[in-house]
């Protein structure tokens, strides 16, 4: 009988966390470590394409980041700004599909405008999606879910799925958080019932697509088995 082919990912998604510590531990501007976070993204998704990946999901803006003092929300926006200006022209060219999980909307009217444009921009496109959650919280997804399926029949695991801000993306087969945290923070509470984890002490910033090679390596040897022996 022939060895059975090792499993391979096809989504990963990422809580990126520890920009302001790196920040911290260089005595840096809190700003600054979350440019230096941009820049991570920018390779990590050139990684994640060259690697074949259908989908990657990243944890860009919280419900909750909400509180956090308004100069640092307003330095993150700049810098989503930023990062669609500069990269979108690359990401479009290679086939990158973006999209958008949790209320966008929320935001300031040019956000959602450059936002909206990227979207259009890409939507044709068949190779790697990034999904970039914003304003995104899993509870809230559920919910919102939860009350389109009731509108349209019974409430069940397969009515609330096809509702989720991920309804079309690959199940989730790897979820990795950075900074040594081991927690989910209400990111894709029900897309990660089966999904494995990998927690990195390796700061956002410091993350690169060598450290998502090795991930995914390391996932081939895992024995997923879905609550079976």
């Amino acid at each position: 009988m022939s060895k059975a082919e090792p499993a391979r990912a096809r989504h990963v998604a990422i809580i990126m966390d520890g920009n302001g510590r790196w920040a911290k531990k260089r005595l840096m501007p809190r700003a600054l470590g979350h440019q230096r976070g941009v820049e991570a993204v920018r390779k990590v998704v050139r990684g994640a394409r060259e690697m074949g990946l259908e989908a990657l999901t990243l944890y860009a803006f919280s419900t909750e980041n909400w509180r956090r003092p308004e100069e640092e929300v307003s330095d993150l926006m700049s810098l989503m700004k930023r990062f669609i200006l500069s990269d979108l022209d690359e990401f479009a060219e290679a086939g990158v599909r973006l999209k958008i999980i949790g209320d966008y909307k929320a935001f300031k009217p040019d956000v959602v405008e450059l936002v909206e444009k990227a979207i259009a921009r890409t939507a044709g496109n068949s190779g790697t999606t990034l999904a970039v959650a914003l304003n995104y919280g899993s509870q809230d997804e559920i919910a919102r879910a939860a009350t389109k399926a009731a509108a349209k029949g019974p409430i069940t695991p397969e009515t609330i799925a096809a509702e989720l801000d991920t309804a079309d993306l690959p199940p989730l087969d790897l979820l990795i958080r950075t900074s040594g945290e081991v927690r989910l923070s209400n990111f894709l509470l029900w897309q990660a019932a089966y999904a494995e984890m990998m927690f990195t002490d390796v700061l956002w910033p410091d993350f690169t697509a060598e450290h998502l090679r090795d991930a995914l390596e390391a996932f081939t040897t895992r024995e997923r088995r879905y609550g079976g022996r």
